[in-house]
């Protein structure tokens, strides 16, 4: 049994059937010759894209002129109400590199060592509350997921678990959130007409103001105990302490705001994603499910049992490979450009999309297929070079994707430490694209306590 995939639509269809297509879905409304063609374009009256698969051109586009492909304007519309128009997810330009040089110091290597004992302990939080969920026939895995990843943010940003009150509240709203305002919008990737309304629903303006108030409310807190020296040594401020070095200017507090938002939607959302897709992917899979507790077992809380972690960390690796949190990237020409032989005018959209990319069939060996093993092939590292980008590539490539890698291999290999997770019948979960690649009505599993194992003998060494 392969892993669920939307199922791609065959052959041309008119623009408005598209439109109705993209709406319900993405994933399933883009052409299946896309996990096999180079670039794709779509013109019509009121849009011109291309979708790249191309090595050379996403290696242009992402890493080597970056300057010339910005992203795109209209993916802002639909996420200032939550991000701020300062997010550095949503700046370009010089803005946008003003604002890295004072977030890249917070997140340098060495600072993966010292969060390691905070997401451990988040870890364990999240072991204990699974507790819960023993003895139910099924259970709600991506509430579980969330609640992990959002209490992993808290921790690492602010120093506070996710019972806090305060951090409770951002969790709450932002679930409520999430559903209302998916980022792969459509306006997001064609040149609506301006009779089209974009502007977000109420609903979303009111969840968004109620999470940026609360995110307010910590960090003017912050800010305090910065002043008066009391503030703990925690992302945030670092963050908050850390000036331009070319400028010598600080972010302000309503910068601030906006870069904490961003922080929570792509550190919480894709991480949560991520982590209940591979749970599920290991209860498809029990033999892998299996592999990956026996080197759990006897874990030590320390650093260096990331290393002996490999078997999760492909697992976690491969999970990354066919749910991508962000399935798609926009990218805008500013000026004209030559692909493949063909003329892409200034303004079109280009996009790059891990999903095709990550079971393109000219890159990988079973694109479809559950299979961490390949990572230790060296076949794959070379296909992991031109065609895995779950964090994007280049300069823009996400600051915290080591965090990330960190996070949910060792949530991963704890909660499997702990406990065993079992498909339920009727509930094969269908792959959408909200904010992030999710199940249509959520992956449910069910969980029981696993009796204590005794730890795996380590793998063999490789150049993996």
């Amino acid at each position: 049994m392969k892993p669920p995939k939307p199922e791609a639509r065959e052959g041309k269809v008119s623009i408005w059937r598209y439109l109705r297509l993209f709406r319900q879905d993405i994933l399933s409304a883009q052409s299946g010759k896309l996990y096999r063609a180079w670039m794709a374009e779509m013109k019509t009256p009121f849009f011109h894209s291309f979708m790249i698969n191309d090595p050379a051109l996403t290696k242009t586009v992402l890493r080597e002129r970056p300057d010339d492909f910005p992203k795109s304007g209209r993916i802002a519309a639909g996420l200032i109400p939550l991000l701020g128009k300062d997010s550095v997810f949503l700046t370009n330009g010089a803005q946008w590199k003003q604002q890295r040089r004072i977030i890249d110091p917070a997140f340098e290597g060495g600072r993966l060592r010292h969060i390691f004992p905070v997401i451990w302990d988040a870890a364990e939080s999240a072991t204990h509350r699974l507790q819960e969920a023993v003895g139910d026939e099924a259970t709600e895995i991506d509430m579980h997921a969330s609640h992990a990843a959002a209490d992993v943010i808290f921790r690492t940003l602010f120093s506070i678990p996710i019972e806090s009150d305060t951090a409770r509240e951002v969790f709450d709203a932002f679930r409520e959130h999430q559903r209302s305002r998916p980022v792969a919008n459509l306006g997001a990737f064609v040149k609506l007409p301006a009779w089209v309304p974009q502007f977000p629903s109420f609903h979303t303006r009111r969840t968004a103001r109620q999470i940026r108030r609360l995110i307010t409310a910590i960090v003017e807190e912050r800010r305090a105990q910065i002043a008066a020296g009391t503030a703990p040594d925690d992302l945030a401020t670092k963050i908050m302490t850390t000036p331009d070095p070319e400028t010598g200017t600080l972010f302000t507090p309503a910068e601030m705001v906006d870069q904490v938002a961003i922080f929570f939607l792509a550190g919480h959302e894709t991480s949560a994603s991520a982590l209940a897709w591979s749970l599920y992917l290991v209860a498809l899979y029990p033999e892998w499910q299996e592999q990956a507790a026996s080197e759990a077992a006897g874990m030590a809380p320390a650093f260096s049992a990331l290393s002996k972690l490999r078997i999760n960390r492909d697992i976690f690796r491969e999970t990354l490979r066919l749910y991508p949190p962000v399935p798609m990237m926009v990218r805008e020409a500013t000026q004209r450009e030559d692909f493949r032989g063909r003329t892409v005018p200034e303004g079109a959209q280009i996009v790059l999309s891990p999903w095709h990319l990550h079971r393109h069939e000219r890159f990988w060996d079973t694109p479809d297929d559950f299979d961490p093993g390949r990572w230790s092939r060296p076949e794959a590292r070379l296909s992991a070079r031109d065609a895995y980008m779950p964090f994007s590539e280049g300069p823009r490539v996400c600051v915290g994707a080591g965090f990330a890698m960190l996070e949910g291999t060792l949530i991963l290999a704890m909660l499997l430490r702990d406990y065993r997770f079992e498909l339920v019948a009727g509930r094969d979960p269908v792959p959408v694209a909200y904010m992030t690649v999710r199940a249509k009505d959520g992956i449910w599993l069910k969980v029981t306590r696993r009796a204590a194992i005794a730890p795996a003998d380590p793998p063999a060494q490789t150049d993996g």
